[in-house]
């Protein structure tokens, strides 16, 4: 089963995406992860990433449509995946549609209000990736998922979350109604309320239509 998990930054899929890719034992696909594991790294496609995530701005589709259809030919996601970050916009979904058949799209729908604050307070391990916000940090500098350190992203300002808000509301928001006309969206509303309330949501109805 190919699932997509779509959002605005900040809408909590980081987190989902964990719980949905374990319960259902399908590998968490993210084009973030991808392009900040080449930026660690040094390697020519992380430069070129890097050069665009730092001024808020999206890598070019072809690079990203590229990385994403090599990373499905690999062996864990011969069953299946769930695709975080990935498409963008109608033109990756297009592409999507090449090489690969969606069941099911997870749309989390929150208040853009509530982003800036989530984002800026954003907190990230180096190590697993796990995000926390510094209202619920206490002071702690290390994850208690995997004791690594925990960053603010370079991203994670007030001037380039706004910037990343608006790409978002003009590029990936069409997504909805595109998926929509398929008939594989499936929408939740995200909030101030524990993640875990929203997972119990998002997988009543995924076991449902997984059978």
């Amino acid at each position: 089963m190919n699932i997509i998990l779509l959002g605005a930054p900040g809408a909590g899929k980081g987190t989902q995406a964990t719980k949905i890719s374990e319960r259902y034992r399908l590998p968490h696909i993210s084009t973030g992860d991808i392009f900040r594991a080449n930026i660690k790294n040094g390697t020519e496609i992380g430069l070129l990433a890097k050069s665009y995530i730092d001024k808020g701005e999206l890598v070019p589709d072809e690079v990203t449509c590229a990385i994403v259809k090599d990373r499905l030919t690999w062996e864990d996601a011969k069953d299946g995946c769930l695709l975080d970050g990935f498409p963008r916009n109608l033109f990756q979904a297009a592409e999507l549609d090449k090489f690969a058949k969606i069941d099911a799209v997870v749309n989390i729908n929150i208040d853009f209000s509530l982003l800036m604050d989530r984002l800026c307070g954003r907190r990230v391990c180096k190590e697993c990736g796990e995000s926390y916000h510094v209202s619920t940090l206490n002071g702690a500098t290390v994850c208690s998922r995997c004791g690594g350190e925990l960053y603010q992203r370079k991203d994670d300002n007030p001037e380039t979350v706004k910037s990343r808000l608006e790409v978002y509301n003009e590029q990936t928001a069409p997504l909805i109604d595109y998926y929509t006309k398929r008939g594989i969206i499936l929408n939740f509303t995200g909030s101030e309320a524990p993640a875990d309330v929203l997972f119990a949501e998002i997988a009543a109805v995924l076991d449902k239509k997984i059978g």
